[in-house]
């Protein structure tokens, strides 16, 4: 499972010109799911997404985590996490969970993270044509993948 974690001043995301998911300050999190992920990868990414220390203190230092904050939180999720470029000019994207799988996985995820982070999660649309738009806040952006605890 692969997240991209962005700090967000704000952020929203669009499907046929109706808002679906909505923040003010907190994360951005594009999330892909691949056939090899089970529950356990997305329990680790949420709780490490949760206490994730990317905000400032009142020092100016990132030392506090959204739950800290009280930030919002936003999911959409997003296959191309785990394109494949090694050959050639096209992506493959032969890694990344069929619907059958990464729909079910993707809503999980969004529930455990409303637990762990104990605030509602907003979300886009699974499988749409989703118009995401943010303030990347400093910027900070954060990868993470399940299978490389890095």
């Amino acid at each position: 499972m692969r997240a991209l974690i962005q700090r967000v001043s704000k952020a929203s995301v669009i499907v046929d010109d109706v808002v679906q998911g909505k923040i003010d300050q907190g994360l951005l999190i594009l999330l892909g799911v691949e056939d090899a992920d089970e529950k356990q990868d997305l329990e680790w990414l949420c709780r490490k997404i949760s206490a994730l220390r990317i905000f400032s203190d009142d020092e100016g230092l990132m030392n506090q985590s959204v739950m800290d904050i009280g930030g919002d939180l936003l999911v959409v999720s997003q296959f191309t996490l785990h394109a494949a470029i090694k050959k050639g000019n096209r992506p493959s994207f032969i890694r990344a969970a069929k619907p059958v799988k990464a729909k079910p996985m993707y809503e999980k995820f969004v529930k455990y993270l409303s637990v762990i982070a104990q605030r509602p999660v907003e979300t886009g649309v699974f499988g749409a044509d989703m118009k995401v738009s943010l303030i990347n806040d400093g910027p900070v952006t954060i990868w993470m993948d399940s299978k490389q605890k890095e």
